[in-house]
């Protein structure tokens, strides 16, 4: 039976690189708020860019519900930060008969900032078309980041 796993950690914590490591071995399909929201929309979505992620991940959720009904296995590359967020989706997927997963992806501090530093790096030489991160949009990641309680978590990477 087909499956939901949904990617649950903050920025820079390795959930893409998990995604397409995840990808190599089910075969599942990826779907990445980040990387629809970059491919039409660009990187400056100014004012709008909250009201443009609830968009995105309302028609993913769709399209992950079509695509696991389908008979395909998915992974929602897109966070998952707020317990809220996680319950949602679990009640979405659940009542349309859909299991789901949630794959917490956990790094220290350190290593968080070293990644945000690289991957900064990249996007100033073009070698990126991720989002750049400043100091102020780290803050306000940092402070939105629910870590996922135990009950939360089907797997810990």
């Amino acid at each position: 039976m087909s499956k939901v796993i949904m990617l649950c950690g903050r920025l820079c914590s390795g959930k893409t690189t998990y995604a397409a490591k995840l990808r190599g071995e089910t075969g599942a399909v990826i779907l990445s708020v980040d990387e629809l929201m970059l491919s039409i929309l660009g990187g400056d979505t100014g004012d709008m860019h909250n009201e443009y992620v609830r968009r995105t991940e309302k028609y993913l959720f769709a399209k992950a519900a079509d695509i696991a009904a389908a008979g395909a296995d998915v992974i929602l590359d897109q966070g998952f930060w707020t317990r809220a967020e996680r319950s949602f989706a679990r009640s979405f997927f659940a009542e349309r008969g859909i299991s789901c997963e949630l794959h917490y992806l956990t790094v220290s501090d350190e290593e968080w900032l070293r990644r945000i530093e690289e991957r900064n790096k990249a996007v100033e030489a073009g070698k990126s078309s991720a989002y750049y991160v400043d100091g102020g949009l780290m803050e306000k990641f940092r402070s939105l980041f629910e870590p996922p309680a135990e009950d939360e978590a089907d797997r810990i990477i």
